[in-house]
Parts: C-alpha cells; structure tokens; sequence
C-alpha cells in the first residue's frame, strides 16, 4: 500500500515524497518504507538517526524542525493508530488443523488446534484444548496445561510450564483518543518471548509488544491471575504474585519480588533485587536492593513505622 494511498484514506494531507509503504515500526527500526511517529517532543533528537520513510509529528512543529520525511497532524498518536488498522495480521491462516515440526516424544493431546510454521520441542507436552496460533516455537521439556491459547509468533523456550488457561501474546491494550471521545485501537505487531526454566500460573495474561517483544527472562516465576502488558520484560528469576498487574512498558532487573496485588504505571523500571510488599503502587523507579510497601509507595520501613503510629493514634 502507497503512503499516499493511507494518507487520503485517514483525510491528512502532505506534501512528503510517496513510497509503498512496508511496516510500522519505532524510529530506531524503521527503514526508508517505514511509518514512524513522535508523540512527545523529548523524542524529536531520535529524528537524527533514524531511517524511517515517513514520521508523523505534532503541527506545532511546523516551521521549527526541518526534515525532508515529516508529516504534520494534530495528533501523531491517533494518525498512528489510524494507520496501524491497514496493517494488522490474521493469528491463524488456515482453519485446518496443522501437523507441527516436532521432535522425539513429544505428546499431543486430543482436541488441539495447531496453525502452521509451528514448532515444538523433545519430550514437550501439549495437553487438550490448547490453540496454538501461526509461527509459534516451543522449546524441549515444555509442558502446556489445558485450554491454553498462545498467539502468532511467540517463542517458548526449554523447560516451562504453562497452567491451565493462561493467554500468550493477545493484544495489548492500546488506544489513541479522538476529540469525541471514541478509542481507536492501535493494532499490536510484536510478540511474546519466554525464555526458560519459567513458570506461568492458571489464568495468567501475558500481552504482546506493540513492534518487537514482551519478554519473560530466564527462571522467572509467575502466579495465577497475573496480568503483564505489552512490552513489558520481566528479570530473570523474579517473582510476580498472584493478581500482580504491569502496565505496559514496566520492566524489572534479575530477582525482583512482588507480592499479590501489586501494579505499576506504565514505563517504570524495579531494580534488581528489590521487593514490593503486597498491594505496593509502584508509581516511580525503585533502585536495586531496596523494600517498599505502601500506597503512596514508600520504603519498607517506613510504611511499617507509620502503621504503628497510626495504631497508637486510633488507641487514645
């Protein structure tokens, strides 16, 4: 599809040089077929080493920046999100059901459905129920329990489990606002990666990156009804409690603990070995070695200390 052709379609007019366009992709990746986009102005220095065909960018810019592959809008997050529907896949190509590229011992039980490019490892497990979409890996000594669905493109590694129930790779949850109100969904074209030796519990979702991958690292180890978004890149051995929620973007270092219940905001970072009592808000970085609890979060000690006073006040 011809950018010109997208760019009548979602009413934006531009005078840029029109190519067939390939992809969306984030500026550091984008090539000269590419659409990329800039929503906050901290972002405009990523404009120099970029390759990206085509950049939507606020028209407040107009005037003050000069490049030859700027698109002017109102607002780049919604003409992005526009232009993500002309691109989105289809997770299953074909409705029949697929013989995978297995190796030795692997066991496939009844009432599966495989898509096609998929592979699965030695001695791995895929028990009833269980929907396998397109181009999907899965690794040796892999087990995956019932009713499990696993989306286009992810890749499993050795020795995981996966619980009963449990989403891999569905859509995060992405939309650009218009002036009404309506939310335009921005399609997901990313994937899921879990490395291995990990554990996902029952009824765990784990959403897709928006361009490249939401990642589970190495021996990390993850309850019931967890919900991780898109992007997010979970350390390795860390240790995510039941009802734990991750907005998109939050990523952990190695050995990370988070009791039940706790959430983040999006885009923060937890450092290696830390730990967030349950019920914590994580709204900020937390730098390694530390313990917080709370909500507004605050050092562990201290939270403890303030509960203590609060129970002598309410003694008087």
């Amino acid at each position: 599809m011809r950018l010109y052709e997208i760019l009548e379609k979602i009413k934006i007019k531009s005078d840029i040089k029109d190519f067939e366009v390939h992809s969306l992709l984030p500026l550091n990746l984008a090539g000269k077929n590419d659409i990329s986009y800039i929503d906050k102005d901290k972002y405009l220095n990523l404009l120099e080493g970029s390759n990206a065909g085509a950049v939507y960018v606020n028209e407040k810019l107009k005037g003050k920046i000069q490049y030859s592959n700027l698109i002017f809008v109102e607002n780049p997050h919604l003409a992005f999100a526009y232009t993500s529907q002309f691109f989105k896949t289809t997770q299953i190509n074909n409705t029949n059901y697929k013989t995978p590229k297995t190796n030795k011992n692997v066991r496939i039980f009844s009432g599966t459905f495989i898509g096609e490019n998929v592979e699965i490892g030695e001695n791995s497990t895929i028990m009833p129920n269980v929907v396998i979409c397109d181009d999907v890996k899965i690794g040796d000594n892999t087990t995956i329990y019932p009713n499990v669905v696993i989306y286009k493109n992810t890749i499993i590694g050795n020795n995981v489990i996966i619980h009963a129930g449990s989403i891999i790779g569905s859509d995060g949850f992405g939309y650009a606002h218009t002036k009404t109100g309506e939310h335009i969904k921005i399609e997901h074209f990313g994937n899921v990666i879990i490395e291995d030796n990990v554990e996902i519990g029952a009824n765990v979702t784990i959403d897709r990156a928006v361009f490249e991958s939401t990642i589970i690292k190495n021996g990390a180890k993850i309850d019931n009804l967890v919900q991780i978004g898109h992007n997010c890149v979970i350390g390795e051995h860390t240790i995510l409690v039941s009802q734990v929620g991750f907005a998109g973007s939050t990523t952990t270092g190695r050995n990370v603990i988070c009791g039940g219940q706790v959430g983040t905001g999006g885009h923060i970072h937890i450092g290696d070995f830390v730990q967030v009592a349950g019920r914590g808000a994580v709204g900020k970085n937390l730098p390694p070695n530390t313990k917080w609890g709370g909500h507004p979060l605050m050092e562990l000690n201290e939270w403890q200390k303030m509960h203590i006073k609060l129970r002598k006040l309410t003694k008087n």
